[in-house]
């Protein structure tokens, strides 16, 4: 579907395309036919392919520029390095603007397909990554895509990628909103076990706003959410190591809108100029010390605590 109205019935629902919610919708003559109750087969397709990946976690944005690609990049190389017997997956969602290639250092890799699906690219032995970006001809190239063809492609991303024995953890990274990629994705991954959300933010109330919406989404298609981080929280000057706050937090931050959601705070990560370089060179940060690194591993303990993970 291409959008759904505030009080949508919902595609299975004897009203659905037939109540004043459904005025405007694009999709009202296909619900109140009857069409959109039959059942999407991609459904158990992913279903049946994603039955070995254990954990599925969906990073999450209500804007965009708040840091999600980076933290999902750090985010998978620190889960991968914890432990070399755990397999780690990300697959890049953001289809109109992949940006997972470059930070892991892949940008001129391509997948290739077999029998079995399409092969992710390595970075490690237990570290893969999935994007559009290797399916382009050039990293210039625009998706210009409407709805239908994105929600095609979400699908083979979902049930034809070929991860191997089995992940421990897969990372997906998505677009900023709660538009066409969120609605298959939730779609999709409907009914698996062992799914959550970590929501990520900047502290200004005007990042807080849209991120409030991406919580509300989370509890309105029922994904469990792991918890919030807070990304860009200081920057630490390296010569005076002086905290300085470049986003201010006139309303309490998000700590204290995860308090008053009761929504889980992760933690608060720092602007770290050195990371941003590792991240336009593809290079990894996490061997250097600096105190980014530092909050995104205790971020990390805290995730394998909620998972169970090692």
């Amino acid at each position: 579907m291409d959008s759904v109205p505030e009080h949508c019935p919902g595609t299975e629902s004897e009203s659905a395309g037939k109540v004043s919610a459904c005025q405007g919708c694009p999709n009202q003559s296909i619900c109140s036919s009857g069409a959109a109750k039959s059942v999407d087969p991609g459904i158990e397709l992913v279903k049946s392919h994603l039955s070995n990946v254990k954990h599925k976690v969906l990073v999450l944005s209500g804007k965009g520029g708040v840091g999600k690609s980076t933290f999902t990049n750090l985010l998978a190389r620190v889960l991968a390095k914890s432990n070399e017997s755990v397999d780690v997956g990300v697959l890049d969602l953001d289809i109109c603007g992949p940006s997972m290639p470059r930070m892991m250092g892949l940008l001129n890799e391509q997948v290739h397909q077999s029998a079995s699906g399409w092969s992710p690219v390595f970075l490690e032995e237990n570290l893969s990554v999935m994007s559009i970006g290797f399916l382009l001809n050039s990293p210039d190239d625009a998706v210009i895509w409407r709805g239908p063809k994105k929600n095609t492609m979400i699908r083979q991303f979902l049930s034809e990628v070929d991860w191997g024995n089995g992940l421990e953890y897969l990372l997906i990274d998505t677009p900023p909103g709660t538009s066409d990629e969120h609605l298959s994705l939730v779609q999709y991954l409907k009914g698996l076990p062992d799914i959550g959300a970590i929501v990520v933010t900047t502290p200004q109330e005007v990042s807080l706003l849209d991120v409030r919406k991406e919580i509300d989404f989370c509890r309105k298609v029922n994904i469990p959410i792991i918890g919030v981080v807070e990304n860009m929280a200081t920057f630490v000057c390296p010569k005076c190591t002086k905290p300085s706050e470049i986003f201010p937090k006139d309303s309490g931050g998000a700590e204290k809108m995860c308090a008053e959601l009761s929504v889980p705070f992760l933690g608060s990560v720092p602007i770290d100029p050195l990371v941003t370089r590792h991240c336009d060179e593809g290079t990894s940060a996490i061997d250097t010390p600096s105190a980014c690194v530092d909050a995104i591993q205790q971020i990390v303990q805290k995730i394998q605590q909620y998972t169970g993970g090692h």
